[in-house]
Formats: structure tokens, sequence, C-alpha cells
């Protein structure tokens, strides 16, 4: 019973709305996957990944860690990234040495509220083209 009366002050004191006051840096992705579908061994496919900082504080990247040398992300923004701004990163996959379906990880060190973040991309990997 008691919890029902709190319940009902907090609803009654909020306008029946929750407030929820986010603070910090946000990254929000426009797509956080991609997938290049079928490419042949020995293709450098690359893709951008656009993102907005929809928090209330600069946003700023330290680091991007990919799990393999074969995915090298470039064009990351080493400025901060104010409230509202938009930027993006780019990310370049080397198939040279691999066969069949990858799935690749790229993470985001930043300042963001909500700590790292991560996009992801996706490959299946045929053999090469034999020349005619």
């Amino acid at each position: 019973m008691k919890f029902l009366v709190v319940l009902l002050l907090c609803a009654v004191s909020t306008g029946g709305r929750a407030q929820v006051t986010s603070k910090g840096a946000i990254i929000t992705w426009e797509k956080s996957t991609f997938d290049f579908g079928d490419i042949y061994q020995g293709e450098k496919v690359q893709h951008i990944f656009r993102f907005e900082n929809t928090g209330n504080e600069p946003l700023i990247i330290t680091n991007v860690e990919v799990t393999c040398g074969c995915t090298t992300p470039r064009g990351w923004p080493r400025d901060p990234i104010m409230p509202g701004a938009k930027a993006e990163i780019e990310v370049q996959f080397n198939s040279a040495g691999k066969f069949g379906r990858q799935n690749k990880v790229v993470t985001i060190v930043s300042n963001a509220s909500a700590g790292n973040s991560q996009i992801t991309f996706t490959a299946n990997i045929l053999e090469k083209r034999q020349p005619n």
C-alpha cells in the first residue's frame, strides 16, 4: 500500500510524466551495422558510419579499436564533437586471406555517458576470381 501511495505522489508531482535528464555526451548512430554482401578475396571495401552527439556535453573520441589487422578505421574526428553536431568514421576492410562469412566489430572509445560504443559490419568472402 505504501508503495502505491509513493508511486501516486511521484506521478502527481511530475504531471504524470517521468522526468529524465540525460547528462553527458551521447553517440547516436545513423546506422550501427553494415553488410558488404558478397565480395571476392583480396578486395578492399569501405563504409562510412555517421553519427550525431545527441547529448548535452562535447563528445571526445580517444580511440577506435578493431579486432584484427584486416580492419582499418579512417578519418575519425580528433576534435570534440559539440552537442547536436554530426560526424563520421570510415572503416576499411581488406578481405585478403579471408574466406566465408566475416563479422567484425569496431569499438569507439570516448567520454560518452553510456561508455564505449560499437559498430559492426559483415561480409561474405568468395573465392578469388580466376582469370579466363
